[in-house]
């Protein structure tokens, strides 16, 4: 009888830590892909701009419009000028801003 209560808290004890392990690395990395879907996409489809063509995603453009960095892009979001959707920290987050600008600059040459 004692074998077989040690061999149920065994399995137990090793549920918990993969049910706890697996969480914890749904909470680590953001997907700044999935995030600029659901937030950017509509008005930046493909790194463009319907509202103002002349802000696109490419890098040309933004660095001609001030948006070198990360932190230049979240600056962005955060305050934009007009035609833009402010994005607030309550509408995302600062680590999904940050996934946001690190996807932008990786993907939009």
């Amino acid at each position: 009888m004692k074998k077989v209560q040690m061999a149920a808290m065994a399995l137990i004890a090793l549920t918990v830590c993969a049910v706890t392990a697996s969480a914890d690395a749904g909470k680590g990395k953001i997907d700044g892909k999935k995030e600029f879907m659901e937030h950017c996409s509509e008005c930046h489809a493909n790194g463009g701009n319907i509202v103002n063509p002349a802000k696109t995603l490419s890098k040309k453009d933004r660095e001609a419009n001030g948006a070198r960095t990360v932190k230049d892009i979240i600056g962005k979001m955060r305050n934009p000028g007009p035609g833009m959707t402010k994005f607030d920290k309550k509408a995302i987050t600062d680590k999904e801003a940050r996934a946001i600008a690190d996807y932008i600059i990786q993907t939009f040459k």
